[in-house]
């Protein structure tokens, strides 16, 4: 799987807000029945990034109910299985569990054993943790396949979906496809490129107040490629101006939007605390697909990372929607609370995580 990542940024490590985090003991709740999926996760020293994308990616079905019911272990790959293995155990015990609260300790270790960055007591980037945990679980678990270059021919090209020669639950549930038009401003040759995406970092247009879809069209209009930034033409066999325009050639059954709320220009930083309003249900994805794959139902908002604070120091909560409750639940490291949906729509929104797909409750493996 590509690691391709839209106008990423990288936020600088520092202290956060938060701190360790001991389960908390709630007397009054100690004899309520422990909901399956809703589970508090104890901070183990600034890793609230961490605790706010591993209860976004618990509440995904398909891809806790790939690893509880066992699937996983056919598909590990025994030379990097360790962050997979972790991963189970971790989806295990929020889902199948009887705390209200655990620890992540076991993933987090796996995790620093190849990125020893995760091990200091530092605030990390949420989106860039993300994209390290999707890359090393479809490394875990990916299969190969012949590769080929193209689907039909009878596709117009800039509507072709690479195939790739290897796949895994990560590329099946959040894997998509960008394809790129560029269009030469002086002979009108028009090329195509395509690229894989996990997430897409969109820009956000306003200071104050936009919408998810003002997003995303500043992101898919068309842009023109001046200076530095020129193409090389084949036919004018020169550097030339071009046009650029994105659309979506595979469309993923999860969507993930990053939005760029850091902004680091040379020694200037700042983060962005656009209010930014984004639909709950029925995200219309149609203008930025391919004409002929314009087939995937409306997206419907499955989980949400908040970032708190600025770049120098903040905190990272999330919300997600559980599939057994359909009700929102707040998740702010071993605190955890349902939310009114009115509550989930925040000016702190930093990940988005769509689902064109409606989720069922995960089911586990049969116990013999």
């Amino acid at each position: 799987m590509a690691d391709f990542r839209t106008g990423t940024e990288l936020v600088t490590s520092s202290e956060c807000a938060d701190h360790y985090d001991p389960c908390p003991v709630n007397e009054a709740e100690e004899n309520q029945p422990h909901l399956q999926g809703v589970t508090g996760l104890r901070n183990l020293g600034n890793t609230c990034y961490m605790n706010a994308i591993l209860q976004c990616l618990c509440s995904i079905s398909p891809l806790v109910e790939y690893f509880l019911s066992g699937k996983y272990i056919n598909a590990l790959q025994k030379d990097c299985s360790e962050v997979a293995t972790a991963f189970a155990y971790v989806m295990t015990d929020m889902w199948l569990g009887d705390s209200d609260c655990v620890s992540p300790e076991i993933f987090r270790s796996a995790l620093g054993n190849l990125y020893p960055v995760f091990m200091k007591k530092t605030q990390q980037d949420a989106q860039e943790f993300l994209i390290y945990v999707l890359n090393e679980l479809h490394e875990a678990l990916k299969k190969y396949h012949q590769r080929k270059a193209y689907e039909k021919r009878s596709i117009p090209r800039c509507c072709r979906k690479m195939i790739a020669n290897e796949s895994s639950i990560i590329t099946r549930l959040f894997e998509g496809q960008l394809s790129y038009s560029i269009v030469c401003l002086k002979c009108e040759n028009c090329t195509y490129k395509n690229e894989v995406f996990t997430i897409i970092s969109l820009p956000i247009p306003s200071e104050y107040e936009c919408s998810l879809q003002d997003c995303l069209q500043c992101f898919f209009q068309q842009d023109t490629l001046t200076w530095n930034n020129q193409i090389h033409c084949s036919f004018c066999e020169t550097k030339q101006e071009a046009a650029v325009r994105a659309t979506i050639s595979k469309v993923p059954k999860t969507i993930v939007f990053h939005l760029k709320r850091f902004d680091i220009l040379g020694t200037m930083k700042r983060k962005l605390r656009t209010d930014i309003h984004y639909p709950l249900t029925n995200l219309d994805l149609t203008p930025y697909i391919c004409p002929i794959f314009r087939k995937h139902p409306k997206y419907n908002l499955c989980a949400v990372v908040n970032h708190f604070g600025d770049l120098d120091g903040g905190h990272y909560t999330a919300f997600s929607k559980n599939s057994v409750t359909q009700a929102w639940y707040s998740f702010d490291d071993t605190r955890v609370s349902e939310i009114p949906d009115t509550a989930v729509q925040t000016a702190a929104a930093y990940l988005l995580f769509y689902s064109c797909q409606p989720f069922s409750i995960p089911t586990q493996k049969c116990k013999t």
